[in-house]
């Protein structure tokens, strides 16, 4: 059944790359592609295929794996350049809205379910608010969007991930003291979580830092070559998470702040070093999408929720919208620039992955379930919501272009 399903998936790939410029021109990106053949192949009294998480331990370390690649590669293309450009509108996504989007998430969330928890909320509010490109990465690519608005995209991706992961952590720690505890004892709780951060950011550190200097004077002195670079920097989010892990920390947290130690060396070393890493991480993504088709499935067999549906509908558009308008009064950027970045805020992988260590971490009883639901119709509002938005979005700008360049001929 494994190899398979490998088989399978391996195919509807290569059918979208083999198809990816036409299918890119009806917003069809690749997660859309791979959920969309996972729902298709899952569903069914007798389906093609069915996946067994029963063993619930290897499958969290396969999805924090998979979570520690992925922003490994986001803190290392955070372009240095574009935050010293950009350093107040950066500042105020990442100090001012990321937190405000984060306490609406709570704030909404306490509105539509009040028979939940608090932490159980909190950890729901932590797993719909990342930020992540990959269901409208065309956005990030289409240069009828301004440059200026795409490289702050960028930046907040790679940075909105890495801070939200501790205060995850934190919130689940809460919350599955809770499940545990009638008292409501959750003091060692978080100081674990605490100290789990604390070790992650010093096995990270410690292997980031090192890697990177190892690395350039060995480039710098011809000791190495470009393959040998790329399987070296595939090696430390690998390292860092493992390290992490020993020493009792969060192995993902541990590979981002790897990726931060490591950004400085990187300018040194070839420009594809990081490539080889960004492209398993993008199959091994890709790949969870597919087994997110079987999720989607699990979450409607017993129907829609209408509370769900509409917290999942206000959590991708006016949590985030809102917090990013208030957080933006007083730059340059205009109105409609501000509504941009508002919008684009689609919510993928880190979701799916945050969703998925809650529903492993706390039983049925303790919210695992309901955030697992949420989880899973917030992504699906999102891909509908951004993924078809992204043509539009390029075309309305593009519209904007020539009708500034003809204002400019006719001046």
């Amino acid at each position: 059944m494994v190899l398979s399903a490998v088989t399978v998936i391996a195919g509807i790939l290569f059918t979208w790359c083999v198809l990816s410029y036409r299918l890119a021109r009806w917003s069809v990106t690749a997660p859309i592609a791979m959920m969309l053949a996972g729902i298709a192949l899952t569903s069914g009294s007798d389906p093609p295929l069915v996946f067994d998480f029963g063993d619930r331990d290897s499958f969290e370390r396969a999805v924090e794996v998979v979570v520690a690649l992925l922003l490994f590669v986001d803190a290392t293309e955070v372009p240095a350049g574009v935050i010293r450009r950009e350093r107040k509108v950066v500042a105020r996504l990442v100090g001012a809205a990321l937190p405000l989007t984060l306490g609406a998430a709570f704030l909404t969330a306490l509105a539509f379910f009040p028979e939940q928890p608090g932490w159980v909320l909190a950890v729901l509010a932590t797993v719909v608010a990342p930020l992540d490109l990959a269901p409208a990465s065309a956005v990030v690519r289409d240069r009828r969007v301004p440059a200026r608005l795409r490289e702050v995209l960028s930046v907040e991706g790679g940075l909105n991930d890495g801070i939200t992961s501790p205060v995850f952590l934190l919130c689940l720690a809460g919350a599955a003291a809770e499940s545990r505890t009638a008292g409501g004892d959750y003091a060692d709780a978080l100081l674990d979580a605490v100290a789990a951060a604390g070790w992650a950011v010093a096995a990270g550190s410690l292997v980031g830092w090192v890697a990177g200097q190892v690395l350039r004077q060995s480039w710098a002195k011809g000791w190495t070559l470009p393959t040998a670079t790329r399987l070296a920097v595939l090696s430390v989010p690998i390292a860092a998470y493992t390290l992490s892990t020993t020493w009792g920390g969060n192995g993902f947290v541990a590979s981002f702040v790897a990726g931060v130690c490591i950004a400085p060396a990187l300018r040194h070393l070839p420009q594809d070093s990081v490539q080889m890493t960004d492209d398993l991480s993008t199959l091994l993504t890709l790949a969870l999408w597919f087994l997110f088709g079987q999720m989607v499935n699990d979450e409607f067999w017993d129907g829609f929720h209408l509370s769900v549906v509409l917290y999942a509908v206000l959590a991708v558009t006016l949590v985030r919208m809102v917090p990013v308008m208030l957080a933006l009064i007083g730059t340059d950027l205009s109105l409609s620039d501000r509504l941009f970045l508002g919008w684009m805020g689609p919510r993928g992988v880190t979701t799916m992955v945050f969703g998925l260590l809650a529903a492993i971490n706390l039983p049925a009883t303790g919210g695992g379930d309901f955030i697992a639901r949420v989880m899973v119709i917030t992504v699906m509002v999102s891909i509908v919501l951004h993924g078809l938005s992204t043509e539009p979005v390029g075309r309305l700008y593009g519209r904007r272009q020539r009708a500034s360049q003809e204002l400019r001929g006719v001046e």
